[in-house]
């Protein structure tokens, strides 16, 4: 899965969760209550640390590895580091975790009342990165999905107590989609870590070779390979946006900024011409409260 490409500070703890104001979508907004609040962020933690183990973002001087009982010699292995970190997630659910972000998680696990398997899909994702760089359809993106993605969504369903078959099911969408737009706006920065997860079937129906991802601005090819992608997107999370109506509160407000926050990242993307080679588009503030607008009035 795509980072923010920078590496993270001494403190393991505080280096991750200060990421969070950087992604497309709100983490642990003010406005939740304090218990939600602490949760989501216990979360995120694991979600942002598992990352940053993948991307190979982890803070020089080896930390991180340190925290999960692997040696130097290893430390450079992010596989050895994944199955480390596995062996440190399921402490959260049976003794105690040795990485202080897995001991922050616990209270949340016992609380909520969670299970294993999000997290353990956010492990696999990460594992797949390490071995698969290139999806060759559009189905397979979305089984990858499935892991990087989904489990997010679920998670905040099950913190907030919110869970239903058909809420899952539009979360599921919505985080499909928020991924894929991720990928999107990192395109670059994607393929300088060997991967391309735009699929190789729509690579060819609109003639792209990845050289031509390596170029500093997009040709017109590419233009209409991101704005296909990008529609696509778009249109799952309209798909999905009935879940903000499903629930009430300053949970549907939560929910309302996932996907106001995907719905301004594809704006950025298409008022930049669909050319996300010099840079991920980003979303302003104001386009962003207009998206949070139109999805709690169950519009566009």
């Amino acid at each position: 899965m795509t980072g923010t490409g920078t590496a993270r500070p001494l403190d393991p703890e505080r280096g991750t969760l200060d990421k969070a104001a950087g992604e497309n979508f709100p983490v642990a907004p003010f406005f939740l209550p304090r218990a939600w609040r602490t949760d989501l962020m216990a979360v995120y933690g694991f979600a942002r640390l598992v990352d940053d183990i993948g991307d190979g973002d982890l803070a020089p001087g080896g930390a991180d590895a340190r925290l999960l009982g692997v040696s130097e010699r290893e430390a450079e292995d992010r596989l050895v580091l994944l199955d480390a970190f596995e062996a440190d997630l399921r402490r959260v659910f049976d003794s105690t975790p040795r990485h202080p972000l897995l001991r922050r998680l616990q209270p949340t696990v016992r609380r909520r009342s969670l299970t294993p398997e999000p997290f353990l899909g956010l492990i696999a994702a990460n594992r797949q990165d390490q071995l698969v760089g290139r999806y060759e359809t559009y189905d397979d993106l979305l089984a990858y999905c499935e892991l990087s993605a989904n489990p997010v969504g679920r998670l905040v369903l099950a913190v907030t107590g919110t869970s239903t078959p058909e809420r899952i099911r539009r979360s599921d969408m919505i985080c499909t989609a928020l991924q894929i737009v991720e990928h999107l706006q990192d395109v670059a920065e994607d393929l300088g870590r060997d991967r391309v997860y735009l699929p190789e079937a729509d690579m060819k129906r609109f003639h792209v070779q990845e050289s031509d991802l390596a170029t500093k601005t997009a040709g017109a090819s590419v233009r209409a390979l991101i704005a296909y992608e990008a529609q696509r997107a778009r249109d799952l999370l309209n798909e999905g946006a009935p879940l903000v109506g499903s629930v009430h509160g300053r949970l549907k407000l939560l929910l309302a900024g996932f996907v106001a926050g995907g719905r301004a990242a594809v704006h950025a993307i298409a008022a930049a011409g669909y050319d996300v080679l010099p840079g991920p588009p980003k979303p302003g503030k104001v386009r962003l409260l207009r998206e949070v607008g139109v999805t709690l009035r169950g519009e566009g």
